[in-house]
């Protein structure tokens, strides 16, 4: 299915660049939109001039019939039948219009410059000069105003919308919000705020806004693999690469751009997924509007040195969206090119990309993360989830200035409490969670001697899953007798640090503490020690959380005693 063009202005955009000539393309290999034909030649060239105003690739051809023909184009065949078919949807053509061919036409009769159907066509006669034309008062402008077609009046519209001061539709009715629209315009260019443009304004108004259509380079590109077509900004991103399922748009020149676009097939499930993996890339800042739903996403990043715009919607079992890169100070020309890339965005919904489409290893593509690099987090550690909110216990020394903490890769959280002294932080996620698991503490004291597990991510985030290790728990007290901490002696990585440390029932008896916190004692490597699960307690109290106690007595077999440690434990990463 295709998505509707929904801005006017977006499409004469599109169109602008289709006007200009294009070296090599002759015209036998070419295609028109036919919109009109008259038998009076006087007529037909004030339709084809209506017609110019809006479309700036408009030309006129005797035919063999002995009719004129008011055409647009020409375009390559497949891009003809795409604007057709944009245009009749959008109610610009007549419904009977029709592709044409350069040999049903006679002589050019419009413009003058196009001779010959075989030649291919050059832009009308140039505008004079806004500087070329006179002054005119208020009344006089009234005057010159009525003389202007409704084409010209809907290109003035184009314009003024393209600006940022029109939203309204473009229909060629100088009503209360083209007034208004207009006298913006004019207070923005330093001109008195009239709400009527003179001659001269109209002609500077309608020259700014080609000169900046002439300098995004817009055309409308179709990637048939990625199974999208796309008015694209050619005079300021270059196609770089496809790696599926992006297809990479670099900066050319001085150019600060990059545009991505999105294709590969999937569910509400691919696109959660999809959804996460772009807010982890570099280029797509921490802070800003995020939404998502079963249909789609948008992001809208914002940070001191970069503004990012990604969007994507799940239609018919595929994913199609995009990605504009920017730098801050761009605002207004960014909108611009996201309401042209907005209005002209449409999609195949029988295609989209694979990774079987182009070819690279698999160490290749891993290693370039779809050719965008992945943020990592500075540190991760582990903690584990004690209500059913899915508040998190940590140590302080995993959220210890930390910019942003997250759970689990994707949700974010904040630190409702740190005990430096005991080493207990708490953490509350920004959006409720449903824990597979919640801890339950064993409160009596632990038997020395007997085996203990902590389920923990030695390796970090490297891990996609809590991993296991056990050991004993050699004393019920610090090493100087020191209440509040056990003894343990165990294989552990700074990554377990936060993990719940459980009996052979499945409670948790303590939470593991970083290694080496004193640096002025070293300990043998398998020496380790836990905050208790009544310190815990203890501590929490002011909290209002209320924990839940164990109350079981049978010891679990290990495959059990493992789901349970890892159904409760969280990774914790800080970010800068």
């Amino acid at each position: 299915m295709t998505r509707p063009i929904a801005l006017i202005a977006a499409l004469f955009a599109a169109m602008f660049l289709l006007a200009l000539p294009r070296p090599g393309l002759a015209q036998t290999d070419s295609t028109w939109v036919q919109v009109a034909a008259l038998s009076d030649r006087a007529e037909a060239e004030d339709l084809a001039r209506a017609f110019a105003g809006l479309f700036p690739e408009t030309a006129g051809f005797a035919l063999r019939s002995g009719f004129y023909a008011i055409v647009l184009g020409p375009y390559p065949p497949g891009e003809a039948q795409f604007r057709l078919d944009s245009l009749m949807r959008d109610g610009l053509i007549s419904p009977d219009s029709f592709l044409a061919y350069s040999e049903d036409f006679g002589p050019a009769f419009w413009p003058l410059a196009v001779p010959d159907p075989e030649i291919t066509p050059t832009e009308s006669a140039v505008a004079p000069s806004p500087q070329d034309l006179p002054d005119e008062t208020e009344a006089e402008a009234r005057d010159s105003e009525a003389l202007i077609d409704a084409g010209q009046r809907q290109a003035l519209q184009t314009a003024l919308q393209w600006f940022g001061h029109y939203t309204g539709a473009i229909d060629g009715d100088y009503g209360p919000g083209t007034r208004k629209s207009m006298a913006a315009w004019q207070e923005a260019s330093g001109l008195a705020p009239t709400g009527i443009l003179t001659s001269r304004e109209r002609a500077t108004l309608l020259a700014a806004y080609q000169a900046e259509i002439a300098a995004f380079g817009f055309e409308i590109v179709t990637d048939t693999k990625a199974g999208i077509t796309a008015t694209l900004p050619l005079g300021l991103v270059e196609f770089a690469r496809t790696e599926p399922p992006f297809v990479h748009y670099r900066a050319t020149g001085d150019s600060d751009l990059r545009l991505v676009l999105i294709s590969q097939p999937g569910d509400p499930l691919a696109l959660a997924g999809l959804y996460n993996l772009v807010q982890s890339l570099e280029v797509v800042p921490l802070t800003g509007e995020r939404a998502l739903d079963d249909r789609g996403f948008r992001i809208a990043g914002q940070s001191a040195t970069l503004s990012t715009t990604v969007s994507a919607t799940l239609e018919a079992g595929m994913i199609k969206g995009w990605m504009l890169v920017s730098t801050p100070g761009n605002a207004q020309r960014d909108a611009r090119i996201l309401q042209t890339l907005e209005a002209g965005f449409v999609t195949d919904s029988t295609v989209s990309l694979k990774p079987e489409d182009v070819a690279m290893d698999a160490g290749t593509r891993d290693g370039l993360k779809s050719g965008l690099e992945v943020r990592k987090p500075r540190f991760s550690r582990s903690g584990f989830f004690v209500d059913a909110s899915g508040s998190v216990l940590t140590t302080v020394a995993a959220v210890d200035n930390c910019a942003r903490i997250t759970l689990d890769r994707e949700t974010g959280a904040t630190v409702t409490l740190a005990d430096p002294a005991s080493g207990l932080a708490l953490l509350t996620p920004v959006t409720l969670l449903a824990p597979r698991g919640v801890a339950a503490f064993r409160l009596a004291p632990g038997r020395s001697g007997s085996e203990i597990m902590v389920a923990g991510y030695p390796y970090e985030d490297r891990l996609p899953a809590p991993a296991l290790g056990f050991g004993t728990l050699e004393a019920v007290t610090g090493l100087d007798g020191e209440p509040g901490v056990t003894r343990l002696a165990l294989a552990a990585q700074p990554g377990d640090a936060g993990g719940p440390v459980l009996d052979a029932t499945g409670a948790v008896i303590g939470l593991l503490l970083p290694a080496g916190v004193d640096p002025a004692l070293t300990l043998p490597a398998e020496v380790h020690f836990a905050l208790t699960a009544t310190e815990i307690t203890r501590l929490l109290a002011p909290t209002g959380i209320a924990l839940n106690e164990a109350t079981g007595t049978t010891a679990l077999n290990p495959t059990k005693l493992g789901e349970v440690g890892r159904a409760m434990t969280v990774l914790v990463s800080c970010w800068d």
